[in-house]
């Protein structure tokens, strides 16, 4: 088996940070390849001596080509979120051209408990670990929690208003760095394995609106007032806040999925992995408060 690993949507968040975390475990450039659709923007990491190459979904023959005499690709979910099924098509694009490509083992960030998820675009992530369980391939699954970052949606407003609208009353999220979960990524492709694994990556700890409203006035001095919403209401606002509809779906189902419980798990997946305890939302809330206290 090669021992090459690929990273799609290398030029994205994750993907810059799973690269930069393999490097830091002593994975050599040679065994990295950063694929994305527009090479240009990885020209700092091709002066690094990382080989780039052009990763198009909507293009099999390509992506089957992008992926030769590689081991392991890493298939970072796409962001379209179209009602049209773009983002499944992406998906299995992707697995199929690795398959004719000869990987041996693919890598795929999905979504906690997606056959139970609420969120819109579970179905995306759950027809996508399906499908890949059928090529017969070696397997690992990264079922990554919420973004600590995904608060920059709404903190800005909130603390500038004092009042947080939201309809997950009484649910708690399991908020995690982005970072923690690409540190992770890297180590668990860096660790040869015979064995298919799944891993769920959350925070340390699950918290309530109510308790995040409070470390942000922990951490900046102004307080915030959660109201409570019904997912009508909370689609009307963000409407006439001029966002696109399946976006005002997306967000709807996210507050949704809190109020059911379905992102307070917690589990040591990720701790177990990067050898140390996550990062806690409110030291996170402390180091960004510049972006969202503005």
């Amino acid at each position: 088996m090669s021992d090459r690993i690929f990273v799609t949507g290398a030029a994205g968040h994750l993907g810059q940070l799973v690269i930069k975390h393999l490097l830091a475990r002593g994975v050599v450039h040679s065994r990295i390849v950063a694929g994305t659709r527009s090479p240009d923007k990885l020209k700092d990491l091709a002066a690094a001596g990382i080989e780039v190459r052009k990763a198009d979904f909507e293009d099999q023959g390509g992506l089957a080509r992008a992926f030769e005499g590689v081991g392991t690709v890493l298939i970072i979910s796409t962001d379209a979120l179209d009602e049209a099924g773009t983002r499944l098509k992406q998906h299995r694009n992707a697995v199929s051209s690795a398959l004719a490509a000869g990987v041996q083992r693919l890598a795929y960030t999905s979504l906690p408990n997606p056959s139970s998820s609420l969120l819109t675009f579970a179905p995306d992530h759950l027809e996508t670990e399906r499908t890949i369980e059928a090529t017969g391939l070696q397997y690992v699954f990264f079922r990554n929690g919420w973004y600590q970052e995904n608060l920059l949606l709404s903190l800005p407003n909130a603390v500038k208003s004092g009042h947080w609208h939201t309809a997950a009353r009484g649910g708690k999220t399991s908020y995690v760095a982005r970072e923690d979960i690409a540190e992770a990524i890297a180590a668990a492709l860096a660790m040869p394995t015979p064995d298919s694994r799944k891993y769920t990556f959350t925070g340390p700890e699950a918290l309530s609106n109510e308790q995040i409203a409070d470390l942000v006035r922990q951490a900046t001095g102004r307080p915030i007032a959660v109201v409570h919403v019904t997912d009508e209401e909370f689609a009307t606002g963000l409407k006439a806040a001029g966002l696109p509809d399946v976006f005002v779906s997306v967000l709807v189902s996210a507050e949704g999925e809190v109020r059911a419980g379905n992102l307070s798990v917690v589990t040591d997946h990720l701790q177990l992995l990067i050898e140390r305890a996550p990062k806690r939302l409110a030291d996170y809330l402390e180091e960004a408060k510049s972006a969202y206290a503005v």
